[in-house]
C-alpha cells in the first residue's frame, strides 16, 4: 500500500511525534475513502455507528444516502470518552539495540513505534474531543496523567514520550501486572484502556497478569492489548545461523549461541504462552492484536477505530 500511514519511511520522523501523528491520521482518513471503511471518515467525529434494537429516531438518513451504512448523530455528552494509554517502557521495549551504535535503533525499537502509535491515537482521539491520559511504566509507573483533551495536555504527553525515546532507560524489568491493577483503580471507571507491551513477563508470572487484565474489565474497562514485538526476530527466532551473544537487555546476562541450537523449542514455547494470552483474553473480552513494529499503523488504527465506533 503506499498510502503514508503505511509507508515505512513515515517513521524516520522518530520523535517528531506531533508531525508524524498529524501526517498518519490526516492520511488515515483519506484512505478511508478507498477502504472497506469507507463513510468513517465523513462522520468521523460527529456521528457513531447505529447499535442494532436501538431507536431509528436519530438515524441521519442523509449520511445513509451517501455511505449506505446507518450512522446515529453524536449528542455532545456522548463525545466524553475518556481513554488511557499505557505504555510499556522498560528495558525490553528497547528491542533492536546495538551497545556500539546506540543510535542505530533508537527510531525502530519496540519502544519507538509504541510511542508513535500511542502519538498517533492520541491525535485521532482529540480530534474526536474525547480525553486521553498516558502512563508510562517499567517495574513501577513512572508516569501517570489524567485524560484531557485539550492541546496544551496533548502536547505534554509527546513531551514525555519523546524524552523515553532520545534517553533509552537500561536494565529497567518491568511489573505489568502490578501496574495494570494501579491503573484499573486509578482511572475513571468505564475508560478505554489501550495498552503497548511486549508482555515478556516470567513465566511464574503469567497468572498475576492474567488477574490484572481481568480486574481491568472487572472495573467496567474497555480494553485493547497491543502485543508490540519484532516478530520476525522475537516470535519467530529468524536469525542467520551463525554464533550470536544473546543479551538479556534487563539484567545485561549474556549467553552464545547457535540460534539452530534452541529454535525449535524457543519458538514453541513462546507460541504457547502467546496463545494462553490469546485466549484469556478472548474471556474477558479483551481485544488482543499482534503489532509487528515491521508494518504500518493501520493495524493500530483501525482496531482503535472499530472499539470507538462501538463504545458510541
Amino acid at each position: 500500500m503506499s498510502e503514508i500511514f503505511e509507508r515505512q519511511d513515515i517513521r524516520a520522523l522518530g520523535s517528531n511525534l506531533e508531525l508524524l501523528a498529524q501526517q498518519v491520521v490526516e492520511g488515515f482518513i483519506v484512505g478511508l475513502h478507498r477502504s472497506p471503511f469507507h463513510g468513517f471518515s465523513v462522520e468521523f467525529a460527529e456521528h457513531r455507528l447505529y447499535n442494532s434494537g436501538e431507536s431509528t429516531r436519530n438515524i441521519d438518513w442523509k449520511v445513509y444516502g451517501r455511505t449506505d451504512k446507518l450512522f446515529v448523530k453524536r449528542f455532545e455528552e456522548e463525545t466524553n470518552l475518556r481513554c488511557q494509554i499505557v505504555v510499556d517502557a522498560s528495558s525490553t521495549m528497547y528491542y533492536p539495540w546495538d551497545e556500539k551504535q546506540p543510535d542505530k535503533f533508537k527510531y525502530k525499537n519496540k519502544f519507538c513505534f509504541a510511542a508513535q502509535s500511542a502519538a498517533v491515537l492520541m491525535n485521532a482521539l482529540k480530534r474526536q474531543r474525547d480525553a486521553f491520559g498516558l502512563t508510562l511504566f517499567d517495574n513501577e509507573i513512572q508516569i501517570n496523567t489524567s485524560a484531557k483533551s485539550s492541546t496544551v495536555h496533548y502536547r505534554l504527553l509527546l513531551s514525555h514520550l519523546i524524552q523515553r525515546i532520545e534517553n533509552p532507560q537500561l536494565n529497567r524489568t518491568t511489573d505489568l501486572a502490578t501496574s495494570l491493577h494501579q491503573v484499573a483503580d486509578a482511572i475513571h471507571r468505564r475508560s478505554l484502556v489501550v495498552i503497548f507491551t511486549d508482555v515478556m513477563e516470567q513465566p511464574d508470572k503469567a497468572e498475576d497478569l492474567f488477574a490484572a487484565l481481568q480486574h481491568l474489565r472487572y472495573a467496567k474497562h474497555e480494553v485493547i492489548l497491543f502485543h508490540v514485538t519484532d516478530k520476525s526476530k522475537e516470535l519467530d527466532f529468524e536469525f542467520e545461523n551463525r554464533p550470536y551473544v544473546f543479551v538479556d537487555m534487563e539484567s545485561g546476562e549474556q549467553i552464545r549461541l547457535q540460534p539452530s541450537q534452541v529454535k525449535e523449542y524457543y519458538v514453541k514455547q513462546v507460541t504457547a504462552f502467546t496463545e494462553q494470552l490469546k485466549l484469556r483474553c478472548l474471556q474477558y473480552k479483551i481485544d488482543f492484536v499482534e503489532a509487528d513494529i515491521n508494518k504500518g499503523f493501520t493495524q493500530i488504527l483501525q482496531t482503535w477505530m472499530v472499539k470507538r465506533a462501538k463504545m458510541g
